[in-house]
């Protein structure tokens, strides 16, 4: 069922708030579990506890593709395959960064023909369960990058930092600039900069599931550091605080999200069929991201050979596009127009990566906003 588009002249986005007391045996236990390596039995805890604390006996609904905390992979979309790195002529490295907050590697495409330089950096953070290779593989990132002239980065979660490869975006340590994975992410982005001509003025950050959790998180921490955001079948900053409030998020039942004081652009993908991220999330990052006295575009869109969908816009009075969401009916947790190669894929709807990318290359941020 399509969920309601969120009133934007107002900068509050409520969702019902869970009723997170009594847990903490829960969470004790869900912990200890976890630490033993029974993720399986750790999640189906917490979603019994989810149910019951949002004061609901409806059973979990099984066959998630990805679950986005502790739970292990069941059934992925699309089997995965070996990727291909290369898209043309350009190249595919390997690196890593290292800060006081931890270490990440990461994989790094540079198109072989540089349309211009400096170039623009598009920072590509993978789902759960997912790599950098996998997910470059199924959003087919590095064939635009060789054709447009533009460099991408993956950062890789470790699993020494989540067992399933998430990044944690619903820990409170990793939620705020300068500290944790957020930290982490934005180092490396500038260890980039300096290393490769890349236009400061050109950096933007986009991610899948946890990932685009992830890339909501860094908008909202660094909006002097990235022009616009893609976030797609992800959640909004501010939606969960712990594993059992994030569950509820997962199935729509989030806390309260605000617009940001320094909201990026952004642009949302996300299927209505979603049973993984409920599509409400998608509708509290666009709130997230928007500001009073936009106007406001709704778009039916029609494809005879794949998904239907809706795009809905938000200008500024001057004509600037800050705000986009497309809304892909019957899809699921998957990458919208994304190649079979990579898993979490759906090769059906419109292409998430043509359009994000057209999105982001109108956005630069203001020279005296940039910080190298």
């Amino acid at each position: 069922m399509k969920s309601p588009k969120p009133d934007f002249e107002s900068t509050d986005f409520m969702f019902n708030r869970i009723d997170l007391s009594g847990i903490d045996s829960t969470m004790a236990e869900a912990t200890r579990l976890t630490r033993a390596g029974r993720l399986s039995e750790a999640t189906a805890l917490l979603r019994r506890n989810a149910g019951i604390a949002a004061g609901t006996t409806e059973a979990a609904k099984p066959g998630f593709d990805v679950i986005d905390l502790v739970a292990e992979p069941v059934q992925p979309t699309t089997p995965a395959r070996e990727p291909t790195a290369a898209a043309g002529s350009g190249r595919m490295v390997a690196g890593s960064f290292t800060c006081p907050a931890g270490s990440r590697a990461f994989k790094l495409y540079v198109p072989g023909h540089h349309h211009a330089t400096p170039m623009p950096l598009v920072v590509m953070l993978h789902g759960c369960t997912q790599t950098a290779d996998d997910f470059a593989a199924g959003t087919a990132m590095n064939q635009l990058a060789e054709t447009q002239g533009f460099v991408v980065a993956y950062p890789e979660q470790s699993q020494a930092a989540n067992a399933n490869r998430c990044w944690n975006w619903f820990e409170p340590a990793h939620q705020h600039r300068g500290s944790g994975e957020p930290s982490i992410i934005a180092g490396l982005t500038h260890q980039i900069m300096r290393d490769h001509p890349i236009d400061p003025a050109r950096v933007y950050v986009a991610g899948l599931s946890a990932g685009g959790a992830a890339a909501a998180v860094m908008g909202a921490a660094y909006p002097d550091l990235y022009a616009a955001v893609g976030v797609h079948s992800g959640l909004a900053l501010g939606s969960a605080s712990n594993l059992i409030s994030a569950l509820a998020a997962m199935q729509g039942r989030g806390g309260a999200v605000a617009a940001h004081g320094h909201a990026v652009p952004t642009i949302v993908f996300h299927g209505d069929a979603d049973s993984t991220v409920h599509p409400a999330n998608g509708d509290a990052v666009i709130a997230a991201a928007s500001a009073k006295g936009l106007t406001v575009l709704v778009e039916p869109r029609h494809h005879a050979r794949g998904r239907d969908c809706t795009r809905m816009t938000g200008t500024t009075g001057d004509g600037r596009l800050v705000i986009e969401q497309w809304t892909i009916h019957g899809a699921g947790h998957a990458w919208s127009g994304g190649n079979a190669r990579g898993t979490y894929t759906d090769p059906r709807g419109p292409s998430a990566t043509d359009e994000m990318i057209r999105f982001f290359l109108t956005h630069r941020l203001v020279v005296s906003q940039v910080v190298v």
